[in-house]
């Protein structure tokens, strides 16, 4: 499986809306971080489907390390 690409060092605040769906981009190509804009084509790496629970600030993960996907969870503090 293709590595994905570090697209930034620290994760991204997203005012997500309760009942919305949010594809987080796993492959770190896309132009629009944290989410997909098509660039995984071809690389076997998917988007994930994020749903929001509830209307609240959501920290998504941007280094594409995070065990925890598509939120942060501090693995690019060890990058």
């Amino acid at each position: 499986m293709t590595e994905p690409v570090i697209a930034a060092k620290a994760p991204i605040p997203i005012d997500v809306e309760a009942g919305k769906i949010y594809w987080w981009c796993a492959c770190g190509k896309s132009s629009k971080q944290p989410f997909c804009d098509g660039s995984h084509k071809g690389s076997g790496i998917e988007p994930v489907k994020y749903e929001a629970t509830e209307s609240q600030k959501a920290w998504f993960c941007a280094c594409k390390q995070t065990a925890n996907r598509p939120l942060c969870d501090g693995a690019h503090k060890k990058l």
